[in-house]
């Protein structure tokens, strides 16, 4: 679990065929004192395990679906990405609760200044705006923002020059790719809303009858 504030960003140094998925090399921008073979690092907003590292660099194994669901299908050396380590429960959640299992991507669609931020449109399939709300959360390429505006299939976000300077939202331009997490309290609302009644569904009882007459409850 993750909360959307990047640590920095990182480069790819290396991209290599691992059977039907890849592995990749990433050299941080900081130092990865701590950080152990077996943690989580969000990489541009997908969840990967820590398989090897040395100093400030690390590789992580990408599997199939998260090649086919991610930015990282495309990967190439040389390219920046944000980085966050995981979540430790006695820090400040300072974003929201993001868990690194990338929804879908979009596209930048639009960048336009106003005053000291830049707001960022990111073109979407309309599905995944039906879980977004306006002034609701959203991560894209793992950085924690705040809806401004909202449409189907289009939404926009304020960057202030601080999270312009540490993450790579800052320097990506209109058509460029970007992986989008949505909230996820979203998705479970709609997952306990989906039984036919409009209820969550209640769970099977034992209590029959038959049980409440043998305790003396009914005759």
């Amino acid at each position: 679990m993750f909360t959307g504030i990047i640590e920095g960003l990182g480069t790819v140094t290396a991209v290599r065929p691992a059977g039907p998925g890849k592995r990749l090399a990433v050299a941080a921008g900081f130092d990865l004192a701590g950080t152990r073979i077996g943690d989580s690092i969000s990489v541009s907003g997908a969840c990967l395990t820590a398989v090897a590292i040395a100093g400030r660099q690390f590789e992580v194994d990408v599997s199939p679906e998260t090649l086919a669901r991610t930015t990282l299908g495309s990967a190439r050396v040389g390219e920046r990405v944000n980085l966050e380590r995981a979540l430790r429960l006695s820090d400040r959640i300072d974003g929201h609760l993001v868990s690194g299992h990338t929804d879908g991507t979009g596209a930048i669609d639009a960048r336009e200044a106003a005053g000291n931020a830049v707001i960022v449109t990111v073109a979407v399939a309309e599905a995944l705006t039906r879980y977004m709300i306006v002034k609701g959360s959203v991560a894209v390429d793992g950085v924690s923002l705040t809806i401004n505006r909202l449409e189907a299939g289009r939404f926009s976000v304020s960057i202030i020059p601080h999270t312009a300077a540490l993450t790579t939202i800052g320097f990506k331009q209109k058509g460029e790719p970007v992986n989008i997490e949505v909230d996820l309290i979203g998705k479970y609302v709609e997952k306990f809303l989906s039984t036919p009644s409009g209820r969550p569904a209640a769970p099977p009882s034992s209590v029959s009858m038959e049980l409440l007459a043998k305790a003396g409850y009914v005759k």
